[in-house]
């Protein structure tokens, strides 16, 4: 069932009819008018008048002129204000630690990274905190600091707030991250899995109605996949939904931890492309940091060397091989391709994937899978973590609803 966005006019709802109002004048790059809000919402006038009032009053939206859409008066556009509110996003990788401001539209308004190299989690977790300190103060008004979100590999204990054990990441095992970071910045914190961070960052930044039953399939030190069914992300049970590490995608394929041949993950990890790609000697270790290495990969596969140009269309194959099973077992529309190591190949591996896609057989859905760039970039979890704060503080839900003594 897909539940309605249209608006109350009952009493004890301000804080939903405010969210929903913020939300369609934040996703409406022009602005909207009241008249436009009206149709979008049903809501009464008066409510509506009361509702951007308060909005105004509280700096999230100003005018933003007058609009002739024929005869009669002119309406006035209402836009989004967006240093309004502000989030921190942190994104936990074996390469690099991303620490964002963003602001309430999406955007970034500062970026740092912080290399992990030899350092212990109590160590990063010193450094996390004084950037996001940093970050926080070049701004002329600290208050506006929501929040900060963190993404991570799992799994995670998010009741506890608690990284498990990544694999990737074996240092921050049983770290109570959320907690230490809340206390080490003053902010309330959030933590939730890589690719779960992805999708809601990505539903945030996406106008409204434009992704709906999708996947974010998140191309990093791992791969895996975020899940939205009805514009709502799905993190399942316990919050760890979307490892798809072991999904077999090539029977010749490397050999993999769990004993199969051709998983997934081991078939994309950047060692594995780095050495089939004639650039790495052997595809273990990979190199703490790839990224300078797998910009060469792309440089030449694009060129046209034979060898990267033939290890990057493997790769393109056995992503396009994931995309069909996942399509087929959930009947998608959409499927976002991003993440960290993506954005550096995705100038030869985004049109591979589309050829690929068209060649990959045992497709049983009735329609094609659309494939969408993802409007994240390289930051894209830690847009995301940062998006986390800013979904849930802003975000029309039918729990808003819900009247408490």
């Amino acid at each position: 069932m897909v539940l309605s966005t249209r608006g109350s006019n009952l009493l004890g709802v301000g804080n939903y009819n405010q969210a929903l109002i913020l939300d369609l004048i934040r996703r409406s790059p022009e602005g909207m008018s009241r008249v436009e809000l009206a149709e979008k919402t049903g809501l009464s006038a008066q409510t509506l008048t009361n509702v951007t009032r308060r909005l105004t009053a509280e700096g999230f939206i100003a005018e933003a002129g007058k609009v002739g859409t024929g005869p009669g008066k002119p309406r006035t556009m209402l836009a989004l204000e967006p240093s309004a509110r502000f989030a921190i996003g942190v994104h936990l990788d074996p390469a690099v630690t991303t620490v964002v401001l963003l602001d309430l539209a999406g955007r970034i308004v500062q970026h740092r990274e912080i290399q992990p190299t030899g350092a212990s989690s109590h160590q990063q977790l010193d450094a996390i905190g004084a950037v996001a300190s940093d970050l926080v103060a070049t701004l002329p008004d600290p208050d506006r600091v929501l929040g900060v979100g963190i993404a991570a590999p799992g799994p995670l204990d998010t009741e506890a707030g608690l990284l498990l054990n990544p694999p990737l990441l074996p240092e921050w095992s049983d770290t109570p991250l959320r907690g230490e970071l809340a206390a080490k910045t003053g902010l309330p914190a959030l933590l939730e899995k890589d690719v779960i961070a992805a999708m809601v960052g990505e539903l945030w930044v996406t106008p409204a109605g434009d992704l709906g039953d999708a996947l974010f399939f998140y191309y990093g030190a791992g791969a895996g996949v975020g899940l939205s069914l009805a514009n709502t992300p799905l993190r399942g049970a316990t919050s760890n939904a979307g490892d798809i590490a072991h999904l077999i995608v090539d029977p010749a394929g490397p050999v993999c931890e769990c004993g199969a041949r051709g998983c997934l993950g081991v078939s994309l990890e950047p060692g594995t492309l780095l050495a089939d790609a004639g650039l790495h000697s052997t595809p273990d270790p990979t190199p703490r940091d790839p990224r300078a290495a797998l910009d060469e990969l792309c440089l030449r596969a694009l060129e046209g060397e034979p060898r990267p140009a033939a290890a990057l269309s493997r790769a393109a194959a056995r992503i396009a091989r994931a995309l069909v099973q996942l399509d087929n077992l959930l009947d998608l529309t959409d499927a976002v391709l991003g993440g960290p190591v993506w954005a550096r190949l995705s100038p030869f591996l985004r049109p591979a994937v589309s050829d690929a896609l068209v060649r990959t057989g045992g497709v049983t859905t009735v329609r094609p899978l659309t494939l969408r760039e993802s409007r994240l970039g390289t930051d894209v979890a830690a847009v995301g973590a940062a998006c986390l704060v800013l979904d849930g503080a802003f975000t029309a839900r039918p729990s808003h609803l819900l009247i408490t003594d």
